[in-house]
């Protein structure tokens, strides 16, 4: 390879790299700062990491939809846009088969 040759792949791998790095510090990209926690949105086998109440300690180990022990991260203020959505773990269903829909957006009291 010529020396012209190898001073042009330099350049575009150079001009590669801080294209790169300039994208990861766009807004709107997926950084860990600009993400939160939702619980109770998660499909069943679909949940971040483990689930609030210890019943398991890894991803896509959810058994049911909707549980309020369950998160998947979301991009920050969208949480509180979704139906059931909830920036801390919501209760356990009641023995009825009710889910306790109490949660500071609602100002219901806890059990």
């Amino acid at each position: 390879m010529s020396v012209s040759k190898q001073a042009l792949n330099s350049i575009i791998a150079g001009a590669f790299v801080v294209t790169m790095a300039g994208a990861a510090a766009l807004p709107g990209s997926a950084n860990a700062a600009e993400t939160e926690k939702c619980y109770g949105v998660v499909k069943a086998g679909k949940n971040g990491c483990a689930s609030a109440d210890g019943k398991h300690s890894c991803e896509g180990q959810a058994a049911e939809d909707g549980s309020g022990q369950e998160w998947v991260s979301v991009p920050q203020g969208l949480c509180d846009k979704l139906v059931g959505g909830s920036l801390t773990p919501v209760a356990a269903s009641h023995a009825d088969g009710e889910k306790n829909g109490c949660s500071e957006k609602n100002g219901c009291d806890h059990e």
